[in-house]
């Protein structure tokens, strides 16, 4: 497959456009009507200078969060199978340069016992990330998954797993589909492909463009549900944006399907971090990117992760953000062998996590923002991904599940997992946003689901 990354044109739009505050304004409305904007309408939110405008757009962003989603939060959490890896990327802990880090492989057993742990604390869906190397191919991912799965503790179970690992040729892809993955997250970490090949020295994901088309043949295969991202520092962040916009393009036009979700993790640091850092990206200017993501593409979801302080993901929940991991651990057997209250091993972890709260202590905290803490796995279940998701996230009517879904899972994780003070701040919550549904049909209806679920009953969705 040809690449579909044009440097020129991207920078041909970076430099040559303009920002009238009128058209910064009616970009906005566009977007407010669940319209995806155009790279060149993107181009205009980028160039965007003044703070007013720049608070115009993050409220936009804000607008178009709720209009879309509601104030649900989906949580996940990230679980390290591996991190042998043969790449050499400059950035990262586990490069194959790096002599120091310990190189670990969990085993079937400890796999489930990090599974269990993880269940134990109330967590439903896991993204699983692997190194890339020869030992972890398409069958061994499989057979990962089909563990997870397979892991039962207490009420806990896992519901949903999605995958961030190595690309695959087709039939590879096809072998990891029959396992019933979620979603597909591979990132191409720079959309520019000269410093693309400068920060990945060695190993096969030295080749930009087999990494490129890599989602292509996961859609060829079968997987219509995949995550893309970038991996801000590495280039200018206004070229990343519009590398981003121009991948979920891509995807619509040839598979009449978008990305399901986007990432946009920020350089953090390493073990053995040794690279440019000219094109680092600042709070400000990540705060600005995110919301211009945000109404970029109204439909994707937008993950924020555990790379990220306290502080930077509250403000940044704001602007349109609507996945987070909490209780996060990236230590290899990190959920079982370190301690509460241990220092990070930065030699057992790919980058340095700077949110390091509990999953019970991000709820509390959403919850006492207004947002509803989400473990929804309906739309993958339901078979509600790919063009069919789209039917429902393009114009908007996925609100009508996401909230309901978000207040059930929420319900759940209150009876089994929740301290007192989270589980009655949480129904008061649930109890207000049952006041706020204008369909009385409906908001009985949620009731009675929500009265089986204190009843004992699990996995309800719509």
């Amino acid at each position: 497959m040809k690449p579909f990354i044009d440097s020129n044109e991207i920078w041909d739009l970076i430099n040559k456009t303009s920002s009238p505050p009128g058209r910064v304004r009616d970009i906005i409305s566009k977007s407010l009507d669940k319209q995806r904007l155009t790279m060149e309408e993107t181009a205009v939110l980028l160039n965007a200078r003044s703070p007013g405008l720049i608070d115009e757009i993050k409220e936009g962003a804000k607008a178009l969060k709720e209009k879309v989603y509601g104030q649900r939060i989906v949580l996940f959490a990230p679980l390290y199978i591996g991190n042998l890896c043969t790449n050499n990327c400059v950035y990262c802990g586990f490069k194959s340069g790096n002599l120091t880090v310990r190189r670990i492989t969990l085993t079937h057993e400890e796999m489930i016992d990090q599974v269990k742990a993880l269940e134990n604390v109330g967590q439903k869906r896991l993204i699983l990330v692997f190194g890339e190397h020869p030992k972890y191919d398409a069958r061994f991912i499989s057979e990962a998954v089909k563990t997870v799965y397979s892991v039962k503790s207490g009420p806990g179970e896992i519901r949903r797993v999605n995958i961030n690992a190595a690309p695959f040729d087709i039939d590879g892809f096809r072998t990891i589909k029959d396992a019933n993955i979620g979603t597909y997250q591979i990132f191409q970490e720079t959309y520019h492909a000269e410093t693309y090949r400068t920060v990945h020295r060695g190993g096969t994901k030295h080749n930009y463009n087999w990494r490129l088309t890599a989602l292509d043949r996961a859609q060829e295969a079968g997987i219509d549900d995949v995550g893309i991202g970038a991996l801000f520092g590495l280039y200018d962040w206004r070229f990343e944006v519009l590398g981003l916009v121009r991948h979920a393009n891509h995807f619509e036009a040839v598979y009449q399907v978008g990305p399901h979700t986007i990432s946009f993790p920020r350089i953090q640091f390493a073990s053995e971090l040794q690279m440019d850092k000219s094109h680092l990206v600042s709070d400000d200017e990540f705060t600005r990117l995110v919301a211009i993501l945000r109404l970029a593409v109204p439909y994707t979801g937008l993950i924020l992760t555990a790379r990220e302080s306290v502080s930077v993901r509250n403000e940044i929940l704001q602007f349109g953000v609507s996945q987070i991991d909490g209780g996060t651990n990236i230590e290899m057997g990190g959920y079982v062998n370190r301690k509460a209250g241990e220092l990070q091993d930065i030699d057992c972890e790919q980058f340095q996590i700077n949110d390091n709260r509990s999953l019970d202590e991000i709820i509390i905290e959403l919850i006492d923002h207004g947002y509803i803490p989400s473990f929804c796995t309906a739309c993958y279940r339901l078979g509600r991904t790919g063009e069919h998701f789209m039917e429902f996230s393009v114009p908007g009517f996925i609100k009508k599940y996401c909230q309901p879904n978000a207040i059930m899972t929420m319900a759940e994780y209150l009876e089994d997992y929740a301290p007192a003070e989270t589980k009655a701040k949480g129904y008061a919550l649930i109890r207000r946003k049952l006041a706020e549904m204008p369909d009385d049909k409906f908001k009985r209806l949620l009731d009675d689901k929500l009265t089986q679920i204190k009843q004992g009953k699990r996995d309800i969705y719509l």
